[in-house]
């Protein structure tokens, strides 16, 4: 048995005009979890239809073992093919999900752990899929990194050209400079 630590409340103003008086506009979501996930799963499906998003559920129905890449693939591809705008997927750790949701070519799937990651996967690596681990983390933090991811936009700028890295054809990795997929692209000090 994993230790949860209490919910703790920190205040951090440098997201105050990101989590107040921004709406997220409605997204269709697609959801799923292996069994070590599905409790938390219910939970976030509920913020998300009570926030006026609608949700695909892919599963799992139960608590019961389960293989994670049944319930995983179904979601990414929905995202990949353009029938969800997002996914949020979970497990123990969330890292077997992310790694399936990741098999999928055009889905961005970020492992986040706390609200700062979060952040990030939106504004740097504009990720469509979310992974979050159940035993990792309180629910009131998972509720928290889906509001917050949900509601952060891509930057774009420097980040786009990376981006566009992922979806090369294997053949392709490593032989295209930044500079040929996106006019924004080029050497960077980051």
């Amino acid at each position: 048995m994993i230790h949860r630590p209490e919910s703790r409340i920190v205040h951090l103003p440098f997201l105050d005009h990101r989590l107040t008086g921004r709406k997220t506009p409605p997204m269709k979501i697609a959801v799923a979890s292996d069994h070590a996930g599905y409790s938390y799963r219910q939970q976030i499906v509920a913020l998300l239809t009570a926030s006026g998003h609608s949700v695909v559920d892919f599963g799992t129905d139960s608590a019961d073992s389960v293989d994670y890449p049944d319930f995983i693939f179904p979601a990414a591809l929905a995202v990949a093919n353009g029938e969800c705008d997002r996914a949020i997927v979970l497990g123990g750790s969330g890292n077997g999900e992310a790694m399936a949701a990741n098999r999928i070519r055009g889905v961005r799937c970020g492992l986040c752990w706390n609200v700062e990651s979060a952040l990030l996967s939106r504004q740097h690596n504009n990720a469509n899929a979310l992974s979050l681990g159940a035993r990792m983390m309180t629910l009131e933090t998972a509720l928290e990194i889906v509001r917050v991811w949900l509601k952060e936009e891509f930057e774009g700028g420097r980040h786009q050209s990376r981006i566009d890295k992922l979806d090369l054809p294997p053949e392709e990795v490593g032989r295209v400079s930044a500079t040929e997929i996106s006019p924004e692209g080029g050497k960077s000090t980051d």
